[in-house]
């Protein structure tokens, strides 16, 4: 039976608070959300992503059911943004792997590993390998600059911040009442007394840590460059063994280039060496980057959990805890918007086998629909997260 109208608590407007704002406002359930920052998420990792959706190209350094997360969000971007009053650009043109001919035995490692993970998740379209010639048909900019390259269909990329705005634009359109500059924690509620909202979802990132100490930071660096000499018309990836970096085009020429991983939670401004590092790699691919102009160079730290997959969990009744999206949380976010929904709904999630989600429910609560546990490891490794 579908959860009647409730009134929902939810803290953080990063991505995903965002978008379960909106879904539930829509399905007619009162909702307030809390964020430490302003409507532009400027404290959410969320606003210095690249935004890819890239299972296959992911899929090397993931687990299957995280591929198939995102699989399931290429087909569910597509629908979440058409209902958005704001227009996103979103493009679905697949992604390009290139590497430099002294790099071609690094490529092959990864070319046998992509073809594995492909017959693991099959529903994914199958890499292409290209020749100098199909290359050059593929992305003319770089003929005569690299031999060889991979392309795997159907990926795509949307733009992150035009969605973040979106997203609190429909808030407001659907009445969800913001708390802007308003840090909040779950202890601050409780759920289903009078006066206090029926649920409270957290999904404040790493500002969850205090009550989630298994959470760490990735800290990532990104630059964002303006270069009207360059035309790559999809995400491409450079094979490196060094730093291999993505560089993905958004609209007017606008591209973001990152890679770096530092397992750490410094948000202080980006290295010279990793800027040096991101422009070179990026000039290696197209020399046309050398006459752009730097927009921007961010730092930001992903929330990651000890098995880098992403988990929801419940410390007490009616509170779910919705975290650990590492580098993926663009790909999978809609997935884990539908495993929430569907646990909130109806106490369960048809979803959870495919993308291997191992729940557990408490059979104390009012409702089967709180899980106290919900991992992408395995059933052993929830019920040791698992709160009682």
């Amino acid at each position: 039976m579908p959860l009647p109208p409730s009134s929902f608590a939810i803290l953080g407007a990063g991505l995903m608070g965002r978008l379960l704002a909106v879904e539930l406002a829509r399905q007619g359930h009162r909702v307030e959300i809390y964020d430490a920052g302003g409507p532009d998420a400027g404290q959410s990792a969320a606003r210095v992503a690249a935004a890819m959706l890239a299972p296959l190209a992911e899929s090397a350094i993931t687990e299957p059911g995280v591929v198939r997360m995102g699989h399931h969000g290429l087909t569910r971007w597509p629908q979440l943004l058409a209902a958005l009053a704001e227009p996103v650009f979103f493009q679905q043109a697949g992604t390009l792997i290139v590497w430099h001919r002294q790099d071609a035995a690094e490529a092959q490692r990864l070319t046998r590993q992509l073809e594995a993970n492909q017959h693991t998740v099959p529903e994914l379209p199958a890499l292409q390998k290209l020749d100098s010639q199909a290359l050059a048909q593929a992305e003319p900019s770089l003929a005569q600059r690299f031999s060889q390259g991979l392309f795997l269909p159907g990926e795509g990329q949307l733009d992150n911040r035009q969605l973040l705005a979106a997203l609190a634009t429909e808030m407001q359109r659907l009445g969800v009442d913001a708390h802007w500059n308003t840090p909040a924690s779950p202890e601050a509620f409780d759920p289903a007394q009078p006066g206090q909202p029926d649920w409270v979802l957290d999904c404040r990132g790493l500002g969850a840590r205090a009550q989630w100490p298994a959470l760490r930071g990735v800290r990532g660096e990104v630059a964002r460059i303006h270069a009207p000499d360059v035309t790559l018309q999809r995400p491409t990836r450079l094979v490196h063994p060094r730093y291999p970096i993505y560089i993905a085009p958004k609209e007017d020429h606008v591209f973001v280039i990152g890679a770096t991983e530092i397992e750490s939670d410094d948000l202080s401004p980006v290295s010279a060496r990793s800027t040096l590092e991101l422009l070179s790699a990026a000039y290696a691919v197209h020399p046309g980057f050398a006459e752009g102009r730097v927009l921007e160079l961010a730092t930001q730290c992903r929330p990651t959990l000890a098995n880098n997959l992403p988990a929801i969990r419940q410390p007490r009744e009616r509170v779910l805890e919705i975290n650990g999206l590492y580098r993926h949380g663009f790909m999978i976010a809609p997935a884990m918007l539908d495993v929430t929904l569907d646990i909130l709904n109806t106490g369960q999630s048809a979803l959870s086998e495919r993308f291997e989600l191992a729940m557990e429910l408490d059979p104390h609560l009012d409702r089967p629909a709180a899980a106290s546990a919900v991992g992408l490891r395995d059933a052993s490794a929830a019920a040791v997260t698992a709160l009682a």
